[in-house]
């Protein structure tokens, strides 16, 4: 029995991708693992590897188009098997009926010329451009996708998909530097295209001073840019918001960064950000109230067993949110060395769809850019989302007594979804961060 190509699920809410680009033919053979499909989402272009061994057949959906998740793509056939095993399309009768039929119209002869047959995808390309499929010459028995495509470039004189392999991290960079995968030689399997690939041609190259925007020009958006935007008009439209706002003397969490630094320092290893330090304490916390690591579903309310902590990345296409598994069980120390990892990814265009996905809370820090305040938007199908300003020296009351001493401080804004979350539950949470960091002993208590 043929195999179905399932579309995978790369996110908890996620309903499409967009098909970038098939890197196999109907009609070719493909390893089980070897990528086939290469689809964009709001946060990572990524590649989606064939389920079996095989030949594949009747590709659904065709490039640069929504493909819904969890659905057939497409088919693979196993050994003897042919595309009469295919189960029928929705809509169209089962393959001993269309013999059946076929044999019919052969008997009568029908006198006038009848349209040349054409494959599924060929048809719903057609009629996706309004095209009338006896206009389009067939190189072969059957109309094809190509011949769709050649159609439409002699017509329209639209410019040809580029078909260079290449992993999205290697087209992320050649995009990058304005170059063409075409001119770079790959060194992957079949000559596909590396990242190291395009690395080694951008050092030979002289470096091209980057382009600048002109002044009322329209730039058309990235895929991943829409996402985006959408992905957050729907959060921000669906998921009432409320904000709660603190300041936070974050002397005892500095001092505390300074010994654990020199801690590395003697073990040669990377100091420890303070993003890391948030990370392992919002995780701490979040383990002492579930319901800020629950999301809201059709059936009800989903607490979620692990704690995946999301940290906002900007890139340029906008914003991507890596994940750090499991923080609450982290030590800093790893907490720090996976974020580095995961922003170095980010920035390269080198992540994973695992290391995107099932996100619980979402920290964005965009102190470094001497932001004092902010409010973020949700990240669904999450519940809060915790967002740092910069640290301030400025001088407060420390005791009783009044006594007045120049602090570093820190304000903090928690969005929460009202409908899951209350003001009540979401302050008692605020507040046991500023506990926890005022006080760091508490996550050894």
């Amino acid at each position: 029995m043929p195999t179905p190509f399932i579309m995978p699920k790369m996110d908890m809410d996620q309903e499409s991708v967009f098909i970038v680009e098939w890197l196999k033919k109907e009609g070719e053979k493909v390893e089980k693992g070897e990528p086939v499909i290469m689809v964009e989402t709001d946060k990572i272009t990524s590649e989606v590897e064939a389920p079996a061994t095989g030949k594949l057949a009747r590709i659904l959906y065709g490039e640069n188009v929504e493909a819904p998740v969890t659905k057939v793509v497409a088919y693979i056939l196993g050994e003897g098997e042919t595309e009469a095993d295919l189960p029928p399309a929705e809509g169209e009768p089962s393959p001993a009926q269309k013999t059946e039929s076929q044999e019919a119209v052969s008997e009568k002869a029908a006198p006038q010329t009848a349209t040349k047959a054409a494959t599924p995808l060929a048809e719903r390309m057609a009629k996706a451009e309004n095209l009338d499929l006896k206009e389009i010459p067939a190189a072969g028995e059957k109309i094809t996708k190509e011949d769709v495509e050649a159609y439409l470039e002699g017509r329209d004189e639209v410019q040809p998909r580029v078909k260079t392999p290449a992993t999205p991290a290697a087209r992320r960079l050649a995009d990058e530097a304005d170059l063409s995968l075409a001119q770079v030689e790959g060194s992957g399997p079949r000559g596909r295209v590396q990242a190291m690939d395009v690395e080694h041609m951008m050092a030979e190259r002289p470096r091209a001073t980057a382009p600048m925007a002109v002044a009322g020009e329209t730039v058309s958006l990235s895929n991943i840019r829409k996402r985006i935007g959408e992905r957050l008009q729907a959060s921000y439209q669906t998921a009432p918001h409320i904000y709660l706002t603190v300041e936070v003397d974050m002397h005892e969490t500095e001092e505390s960064r300074k010994r654990m630094n020199s801690l590395a320092a003697q073990e040669k290893a990377e100091s420890i950000s303070l993003t890391a330090y948030l990370v392992r304490t919002v995780a701490w916390v979040l383990r002492r109230h579930p319901i800020l690591n629950a999301s809201l579903t059709e059936d009800g309310l989903q607490y979620w067993e692990d704690i995946n902590i999301g940290i906002a990345t900007a890139i340029d296409e906008g914003l991507i949110v890596p994940v750090i598994r499991q923080a609450d069980k982290k030590m800093i120390r790893e907490i720090n060395k996976d974020l580095r990892y995961l922003t170095q990814q980010a920035r390269s265009g080198a992540l994973t769809r695992e290391e995107v996905q099932d996100g619980t809370f979402t920290i964005s820090n965009l102190g470094m850019f001497g932001i004092e305040s902010f409010t973020a938007i949700i990240n669904p199908p999450q519940s809060g989302i915790l967002a740092v300003g910069t640290l301030t020296r400025k001088p407060v009351v420390v005791d009783q007594d009044d006594t007045v001493e120049v602090r570093p401080m820190m304000k903090m804004t928690l969005a929460v979804d009202h409908r899951v979350i209350d003001g009540a539950v979401a302050s008692a949470f605020l507040a046991d961060i500023v506990k926890a960091l005022e006080t760091p002993e508490m996550l050894l208590y």
